[in-house]
């Protein structure tokens, strides 16, 4: 065992003393509750509030309209037996608010203004980490948030830049703020966004409250004749995330660092013991003997999921994060990284039994963890009616086709390396993206317009899920690194994978895209010891049309992996967009 200096223990002392004082913290924590003694399947599936994104004209025709949603601190049952638990949630008032928050419902080319307000009071309710960088008020009291709307294809200013942070009332903003209301302009493809928090260094303390919500962009003239299940009961959202709780029905996150004399709080990933799905705990919904369909949103910090049936159900893929597959695709299960999405249609009328499972059985971290429990297995119920209703739903064979990735109208091939830093202890850190931190300045300068070549080269133990703002993606190709010590050593030295040569270690094993994450898409799980090859985007996938705002304004984009423990510290880095 490492012996402790005096000042070692001082300054570790010291540091979890900072931490414990800004986050509101107690010496005294109620033990963590066991998640066995929380029966499954007791609560019903919530159907989230839905905000219309448009209204209506006296002509019938849609028109933009304006939004206000707050953040407000207030308590939220996650199960019946459990005690209502402090959150932080969004909602047009704190009565109306909801974890998650309402569900906007949004229509191709008509804009959407949000106004997005802080209402969080002066300490935040989970403990953060001030030694990582992190958005810090200059008079130390106010919960900074800023939103971001996952997928969107907007102006910087509008897209949730994490040093664009606010306070309550405004009272106190970051370095890249500038308005108040953002302009969604929803003239991107239909499919499925979700928006959340993107505050520095707080993402994953301020997700963790509670500040998630679903966003959909809808083009009935293109939608409509897909014949798809439609309507509130047959076309739900469900946004899956883990959470861990103390007795007192409180989040619970742990207040010690993996590091701790380096970093107080910060580890490398959280993982809580209940599965919560649209705010409950376990529930179950009831269904009839006919098909849905399921936007199924993975909101967890760091949790993968491998959704599959307990009784052999199929899943039918019809769309990958916000974008339609231009054919269905069939599977048995589905892998879904933190912050993906996968639109999926269920036909209950060809299940054998009364009830069935969405089970899970990703270990944590992914790949390589931890093995599920019997808390972490299973994620909700259906019970399925006895008889079978008539079904006027179908899944067509063919669904929205958009131009086939071309890589030969690349301009140009970058290398894009993951690494993660390690302590003595062998213990992480941080992790970057091309070993540099999020303030070095932009290396990555695509032009408008055009589309790149990205081979992104996972040097870590991990599954990174790479999410990249404005651009959208196609991964083409999956290669194992052979040599990887050797390679591994030379970037870690030089940070250059020419001069490491990796066209000669970058010829192990090739695997093939999956069909129904063949698409386009915004997020993409970047396995370890494997070059992933994608050709990214920088306009509509629907059209030739220019973006009709000026995408090189600042602050800019970013691109960053969304673990979002990865993401705070410092898996991040800007995205600047040229002429």
């Amino acid at each position: 065992m490492m012996m402790m200096s005096s000042s070692t223990r001082y300054m570790l002392l010291f540091g979890l003393v900072i931490v414990l004082e800004l986050s509101g913290e107690s010496w005294g924590e109620d033990r963590l509750l066991n998640p066995g003694k929380l029966k499954m399947f007791v609560d019903e599936l919530p159907e989230m509030p839905k905000i219309p994104g448009f209204h209506l004209s006296s002509h019938g025709l849609p028109k933009s309209k304006s939004l206000k949603i707050g953040m407000f601190m207030k308590k939220w049952k996650f199960h019946r037996d459990l005690p209502p638990t402090p959150v932080f949630a969004y909602g047009e008032s704190k009565s109306k608010a909801t974890v998650p928050g309402p569900t906007i419902e949004a229509v191709h080319g008509v804009a959407t203004y949000v106004t997005w307000q802080n209402h969080l009071p002066s300490k935040h309710i989970l403990p953060w980490d001030p030694s990582i960088p992190t958005a810090k008020p200059l008079n130390k009291k106010g919960v900074p948030t800023v939103v971001h709307l996952h997928g969107a294809i907007d102006e910087p200013s509008s897209d949730g830049n994490s040093n664009a942070w606010f306070t309550n009332g405004f009272k106190e903003v970051g370095p890249t703020w500038t308005q108040r209301t953002y302009r969604y302009r929803n003239l991107q493809h239909p499919g499925n966004l979700w928006y959340h928090d993107h505050a520095m260094g707080l993402t994953r303390v301020n997700l963790l409250a509670g500040l998630i919500g679903s966003y959909i962009v809808r083009h009935p003239e293109i939608e409509t004749p897909l014949g798809l299940p439609s309507g509130p009961e047959f076309d739900r959202t469900l946004m899956v995330f883990d959470r861990s709780f103390r007795s007192d029905g409180s989040i619970y996150m742990n207040s010690t660092g993996n590091n701790p004399s380096i970093h107080p709080q910060w580890q490398p990933e959280y993982f809580g013991d209940a599965i919560i799905v649209n705010g409950k705990a376990w529930p179950r919904l009831i269904v009839r003997r006919r098909k849905y369909r399921f936007r199924i949103i993975n909101t967890s910090n760091a949790r993968f999921f491998r959704f599959k049936f307990s009784n052999g159900l199929q899943f039918i893929h019809v769309g990958s994060d916000s974008a339609y597959l231009s054919r269905p695709v069939f599977t048995n299960d589905i892998l879904l990284g933190p912050s993906e999405i996968t639109d999926v249609i269920v036909d209950f009328s060809k299940s054998n039994s009364s009830s069935v499972i969405l089970a899970n059985d990703a270990p944590y971290p992914y790949p390589s963890g931890d093995p599920v429990n019997e808390s972490n297995n299973k994620v909700m119920k259906f019970v399925i009616k006895r008889y079978r209703d008539v079904d006027t739903w179908r899944v067509p064979k063919k669904l929205i086709d958009y131009p086939k990735p071309d890589f030969s109208s690349a301009t140009r091939t970058r290398y894009i390396a993951m690494y993660e830093y390690t302590s003595e202890t062998d213990e992480p850190v941080h992790l970057y993206l091309n070993g540099k931190p999020y303030e070095a300045p932009a290396t990555e300068t695509p032009k408008a317009g055009t589309a790149e070549i990205w081979e992104v080269i996972n040097l870590t133990e991990d599954n990174h899920p790479l999410h990249i703002h404005l651009g959208l993606f196609a991964a083409m190709e999956e290669r194992e690194l052979v040599d990887l010590d050797k390679f591994k050593s030379c970037m870690t030295k030089q940070n250059d994978a020419v001069k490491c040569q990796i066209s000669k270690h970058a010829r192990g094993k090739i695997s093939q895209v999956q069909a129904h994450e063949s698409g386009w898409k915004n997020v993409y799980k970047m396995k370890p010891g494997v070059v992933t090859k994608i050709l990214v985007r920088f306009s509509y996938i629907h059209s030739n049309a220019s973006y009709p705002f000026d995408a090189t304004a600042e602050p800019g984009y970013v691109y960053h992996c969304h673990i979002l423990d990865h993401e705070d510290n410092a898996m991040m880095r800007p995205l600047k967009i040229i002429k």
